[in-house]
């Protein structure tokens, strides 16, 4: 294979996903993890073959959660998540209706604004580029354009072309994204991307309810020097860590949230958060915190992304969804009464 002048030939400079790597990606650091997690995978691919056994259904259970838990193998990933998150079922109650929707009549603002990011939406991805064939703007915009128009209260909000777009990369095909991104945005992921982001705006006041119970050093240390939450988390919501952690480390988390819900975004938060605590308590004025809160969301600790998803089970500690429910009602009551 021919060889760029720094010795990395292009296939290595990009991803399994199309992602570019950057400039100063640590290969030497990756690939040693990464001989590692082959292992795993092989693995796992072996004991999801044996589960899944040339059958398209999968029922509930613990051992399910478990190997969930423990990662889907990509060849698998995109027929679990259609199961588990319920697209699949709705996709199969109805027939034809993506296709309707791409048919039907435009709203042309809606049009004009999903057109406006095509471009934006990951420029370091070569299967994004115009140049790319087949190009995956196409897919991505059609993707946008009947969800839009599927659920006109949400239309079209930024954050919702990145979480399309890696849809459209695993599941390479754009009804099944349409569909999971519908299980995402109508179900998993509470009120995030509606105009008044009421959903967003109380989940980032219930992860700060979380890190007073759970880290309270660092909370003390936000509400000192009056740094608001969502200075520093709003993008770990609204893109669901995409372009904040590595790819495959988003994926993990994924698989998780589309089986077990949105307290898994609480889980990675805190979890970031506290295997951090004393980094972050290191800072000692506004600007500092928020670049401290840009560092811990790199390096070895997260590009291992099976060590990193076992840390997410164990170190917030108890974690229910009554507990996140409660705590949503009083920070909803909170958020609305601030306008």
């Amino acid at each position: 294979m021919a060889r760029r002048e720094d010795g990395r030939d292009w296939a290595y400079r990009v991803d399994p996903y199309g992602f570019e790597r950057p400039e100063d990606f640590d290969y030497a650091s990756y690939e040693a993890f990464f001989s590692r997690y082959l292992v795993v995978l092989t693995r796992r691919a072996i004991k999801w073959s044996k589960l899944l056994k040339g059958n398209n259904s999968i029922q509930k259970s613990l051992k399910v959660k478990r190997y969930i838990r423990k990662g889907i193998p990509n060849e698998h990933r995109a027929l679990v998540w259609m199961i588990v998150s319920g697209a699949q079922t709705n996709m199969e109650q109805n027939p034809g209706y993506y296709h309707r929707l791409l048919e039907g009549e435009k709203n042309a603002k809606l049009l004009e604004a999903i057109k406006t990011d095509m471009n934006r939406t990951f420029p370091d991805n070569v299967k994004f580029r115009k140049t790319a064939d087949p190009c995956l703007q196409h897919a991505l915009y059609n993707v946008l354009v009947a969800y839009g128009h599927h659920n006109k209260a949400v239309g079209y909000c930024q954050g919702m072309n990145f979480i399309a777009g890696y849809l459209i990369l695993i599941t390479k095909n754009e009804e099944e994204s349409f569909w999971l991104l519908d299980a995402l945005i109508g179900r998993i992921l509470p009120d995030y991307y509606s105009p008044a982001m009421l959903g967003l705006k109380t989940d980032q006041e219930v992860l700060g309810e979380l890190v007073k119970m759970k880290v309270p050093a660092v909370a003390e240390l936000m509400e000192r020097h009056g740094v608001m939450w969502t200075l520093v988390v709003s993008r770990w919501f609204i893109c669901l860590f995409i372009d904040i952690l590595p790819v495959e480390t988003v994926l993990r988390i994924w698989d998780c949230l589309f089986y077990e819900g949105s307290k898994i975004i609480f889980r990675v938060a805190l979890t970031l958060i506290k295997q951090n605590q004393a980094f972050i308590l290191e800072a000692t004025n506004f600007p500092d915190i928020c670049d401290k809160f840009k560092q811990i969301t790199k390096g070895t600790f997260v590009t291992e992304c099976h060590s990193f998803m076992q840390k997410i089970f164990t170190d917030p500690g108890s974690l229910s969804m009554a507990t996140i429910n409660k705590l949503r009602e009083t920070c909803r009551e909170k958020v609305l009464s601030q306008g």
